[in-house]
Formats: structure tokens, C-alpha cells, sequence
């Protein structure tokens, strides 16, 4: 059995185990704070120990007794949804399928294609550091067919309902889907988690909706899904214009978009350089002597004034270009931003 277990593991790509993981620790989270008992969390690592045993023979299959399919974009929200779909008694009902992808950053150009997926795939190998690990190439590869074997497997007859949020990233990703499946006869429903959160969370005269849905909670997940299921599939005029502006922006280069006044922009990969002078600088001040500050720190600084999700990986590159450029000095070794400090030059403390 050990063994086994020790196989399956072995197998597991890295966004799965991450999968796994944060569904551990979610349950852990609701022990330390809420009335969930120990009774219910043994019972729960048990079922995800089952499910774990059997991983290897339902890995990457759509069973036709499922009655609806999720697309959701990013580890995070399609870990967190098969948690409240399993807490609605749904999981053998309702299958989620994922994209382990940020798609507010790097090249989407002809991303439906295997040359856009090739392009993609090597800009992010050489300026995304967690792309550079051993295997990590095959990995990403494996996913994307993994993840077009289960769209092109999903019956016809099975509605979809496409979870996205206001923001670049699953606004993307909801374009690409939608031209992914522009050619299937399914029915397909949105859920926009931003305005659904404000509209059953939010108070009077507080607005504090999350990033992206990878943010939001099981039990909140729940109360959207409940409640926001439209009593109606988009409409062909619909589909037809989200593929259409999946065309329109899949035939630029850019590699960072923002979701701006309810649209979609490309714009310059130095969007975010001058935040993240700002905030050095602003650290540096709180400093008695202006000395290194850990990179990881001065990034999760910038991240958390941001109203755009881009992630923390696109501005650790963009703060390596401006070590290159010469606006900071660097100790360590750039090779992952827990590795290396960073310390704006003379010039730029006085601006």
C-alpha cells in the first residue's frame, strides 16, 4: 500500500499536488476558526486519502454521468470549488476542469494553436523563474493537453458554467474557453463572481471584493453557486462576441493585459516598473540606514497596493529587467526572489 501511495504521488503533476494541498489546508483553517469539529476533518482527510487510492484510474476522464461541468482558471479556485461542490454532496455529479495558467501575463498570440502554446511556453521559460526548475517544461505542456482532452471529451448534452471574475487574468481566460468551445452545441453559463460577492457579502458603504475567485472561500462559493446559476445559457450574439474579441487580442505580442472600465487591455510589459520604484522607495524611507530589503518583501508590498491581479511572478521579472537597467543593486543570486535582496541606486532614493 506504501508503495502505492508512493507511485501516485510520484505522479501527481505539481498543480495537482497543489490542489491537494490547499484543500488540506483550507480544512485546516476552518478547524483553527470555525465551529468545524475534528470528527469532520478526520472524515474529510479519510474521503481525500479514498480519493487519492483511486486518483490514478479517474485522473483526466469525464464520466458521462455528470450532469454539469466547471471550467474555472488557476489551481486556487479549481482546488476550493471541488471543496464546496463535495461540501454540497455534488462531486459525483459536477466535474471541474481547470487551466493552471495566469492569463494576465505572457503572450497569448495564437494560443489556440500549438505554435501560440510553443511561443507561450517559451517566453514564460525565459523570464518566469519558477519555469526554469528540472521538468517543469513538460509539466506545463501536459497540462494544456490534459485540460484539451477533457474540454473536447465533455458530451454535448452537459451544460458548462465558465467562473470568472473582473479582472485580466479570468477574463482572458473566459474568451479563450469560449472560443475553445465556439464550435460545441453546449449550453454555457457565467457566473461573475465580483459582482455576485459584492451583491451577498459586501455592507452598506463597503465594497471589498476579492482580486480573483481563486480568493474566495468554500463556504462563500457556495452561496454564489446557489444563488447565481442564470435561468438562461448565453445566447449565441453572446458567444459569438466573446470569440470575437478572443480573435482581436490573440493576434498581438503583448505579454501583460489589465481589465479596465469593464475591458480588456494589452499594454507595455513596464506597466507596473514605476510601482515598484515607488514602493522601494517608500520602504527605504522607513529604513534608518538605506540598506537591502529582501525582494520577496519589497514584491508582496507592490502586489497588495495593486487593484489588477497580475501575480507575484511577472514582477519579480520585471524587477530583475530593472536590476539590468541599472535602477537597483542586487545581493544574491537572481534566481528566484527568495534568493537575492535588492537596493534602489543613490540616483533613484532621491527621486
Amino acid at each position: 500500500m506504501i508503495k502505492d501511495l508512493r507511485k501516485i504521488v510520484k505522479e501527481l503533476k505539481e498543480s495537482e499536488a497543489r490542489s491537494l494541498l490547499l484543500i488540506i489546508l483550507l480544512r485546516i483553517k476552518c478547524l483553527a476558526e470555525s465551529g468545524y469539529s475534528q470528527e469532520q476533518f478526520s472524515d474529510d482527510l479519510i474521503a481525500l486519502y479514498k480519493e487519492l487510492l483511486h486518483f490514478s484510474e479517474i485522473k483526466n476522464k469525464i464520466d458521462e454521468t455528470y450532469k454539469t461541468i466547471h471550467m474555472v482558471f488557476g489551481d486556487s479556485i479549481a482546488g476550493t470549488l471541488r471543496v464546496a461542490l463535495r461540501d454540497l454532496g455534488l462531486k459525483h455529479e459536477e466535474q471541474v476542469i481547470g487551466f493552471s495558467e495566469n492569463f494576465s501575463i505572457g503572450p497569448i498570440w495564437k494560443l489556440q494553436d500549438e505554435a501560440g502554446r510553443k511561443y507561450r511556453y517559451e517566453w514564460i521559460r525565459d523570464n518566469i523563474n519558477d519555469y526554469l526548475e528540472e521538468d517543469c517544461g513538460e509539466d506545463y505542456e501536459e497540462n494544456f493537453k490534459n485540460t484539451f482532452h477533457k474540454i473536447s471529451a465533455i458530451p454535448e448534452q452537459v451544460p458548462i458554467i465558465i467562473w470568472n471574475g473582473e479582472n485580466a487574468h479570468e477574463q482572458t481566460g473566459v474568451r479563450y474557453a469560449l472560443y475553445l468551445l465556439h464550435k460545441r452545441k453546449n449550453n454555457v453559463f457565467l457566473i461573475n463572481t465580483t459582482e455576485a460577492y459584492k451583491t451577498y457579502f459586501n455592507h452598506p458603504g463597503i465594497e471589498d471584493s476579492p482580486l480573483h475567485t481563486g480568493k474566495i472561500e468554500p463556504e462563500r462559493l457556495k452561496v454564489i453557486y446557489a444563488k447565481s446559476r442564470l435561468p438562461q445559457p448565453l445566447s449565441c450574439k453572446n458567444r459569438n462576441r466573446f470569440v470575437q474579441e478572443w480573435e482581436s487580442i490573440t493576434n498581438n505580442q503583448e505579454v501583460l493585459r489589465i481589465w479596465q472600465n469593464g475591458k480588456l487591455q494589452s499594454v507595455a510589459d513596464n506597466f507596473y516598473d514605476q510601482n515598484i520604484i515607488n514602493m522601494a522607495q517608500k520602504l527605504h524611507s522607513k529604513q534608518k540606514n538605506k540598506d537591502f530589503m529582501r525582494s520577496a518583501v519589497l514584491i508582496g508590498e507592490v502586489l497588495a497596493h495593486l487593484n489588477q491581479y497580475v501575480g507575484d511572478q511577472f514582477l519579480e521579472y520585471r524587477l530583475r529587467h530593472l536590476i539590468y537597467n541599472g535602477v537597483f543593486d542586487i545581493k544574491g543570486i537572481p534566481k528566484a526572489m527568495r534568493y537575492y535582496s535588492v537596493k534602489l541606486k543613490q540616483f533613484y532614493l532621491g527621486l
